[in-house]
């Protein structure tokens, strides 16, 4: 991302809170609730173009999450100084922490906005409230990144049961018990970026469209540079997820081939910050060390093959 500037005037303490607005009256448990609160935002307006700071100030009400906080500041388009701005760019659709469309960084953790309740991210940080965008993918506007490397990644690993049609094939093979409750957890993952944002080994890859490139070019360019870097966490765990599937497992060699090609599985470093963050609590980690037995045990068939 680009340099970036700060283009509020907003006033803090030496805590580094915001000042102004924000005495408020205290609740029935005698807890203080501010009037209002500012809100500190990364801005940029287009892919490459210089970030800035800009603040803005919101009414507070009981029961706000950060979406409902962005859906204030687009009513009324103005900062702090009260300059009209174009309205804050962001994504949403479920506010159910489903989707995992509206990952941000929020007071400098990467979360979902939908689940983010402003009460607890004021008494963590009195007075203010900070967004920014994911920091690993480019930034299309504001707190809107291009996430197409995590389903690109996706693809690199197969993360799908093949069929050869939709007709009616009769019931397939029965899981035990054991299976379905190994199998569960790795099926809610939502392709949200979390585990993607906290990975050190996750690096950002941000390509520019050349002069007279077409859509198809581009798009063949950008996917090159993806398969060279990491595939991160979240497509290791779809892979394992499938290959532990009855039907599934008849491509599992495809997959675990995937997983030790350029970017696969050798760059993890074992951080463990992805299972940290992941907010529907993947058992990553587990996925990560079942991949590396799959992709040992696949090594030595090679070699006996030979």
């Amino acid at each position: 991302m680009a340099a970036s500037h700060d283009h509020s005037h907003g006033h803090s303490n030496g805590n580094g809170h915001a000042n102004g607005h924000s005495d408020g009256h205290a609740d029935s448990n005698g807890h203080g609730k501010p009037d209002s609160f500012e809100v500190r935002i990364l801005r940029q307006d287009g892919p490459g173009q210089a970030s800035y700071w800009e603040r803005h100030r919101v009414a507070y009400e009981p029961d706000m999450n950060v979406i409902s906080v962005l859906q204030r500041i687009a009513s009324k388009a103005k900062t702090v100084d009260n300059e009209q701005v174009a309205p804050v760019a962001w994504e949403c659709n479920c506010l159910e922490e489903v989707c995992g469309a509206c990952t941000m960084v929020i007071n400098g953790r990467v979360r979902q906005s939908c689940s983010a309740l402003v009460d607890r991210l004021l008494t963590d940080n009195p007075g203010e409230i900070e967004l920014q965008p994911m920091t690993k993918f480019p930034v299309v506007r504001d707190l809107v990144v291009d996430r197409s490397r995590i389903f690109r990644a996706l693809q690199r690993v197969q993360a799908w049961v093949p069929v050869e049609g939709y007709y009616d094939m009769g019931a397939g093979p029965r899981q035990s018990q054991e299976q379905q409750e190994q199998s569960y957890p790795l099926s809610e993952c939502m392709s949200c970026g979390c585990c993607l944002e906290a990975c050190p080994q996750y690096l950002k890859v941000e390509i520019a469209r050349e002069e007279g490139e077409t859509d198809e070019q581009f798009a063949e360019r950008k996917k090159a540079a993806y398969d060279k870097n990491f595939v991160g966490a979240h497509a290791i765990s779809q892979a394992m997820l499938f290959n532990s599937h009855p039907t599934g497992r008849m491509n599992a060699g495809e997959r675990t081939d995937a997983l030790m090609g350029e970017g696969g599985l050798q760059i993890c470093g074992n951080a463990q910050n992805c299972v940290a963050v992941c907010p529907k609590h993947i058992p990553l980690t587990t996925s990560i060390a079942r991949a590396g037995r799959a992709t040992t045990v696949r090594m030595i068939q090679r070699w006996f093959d030979k």
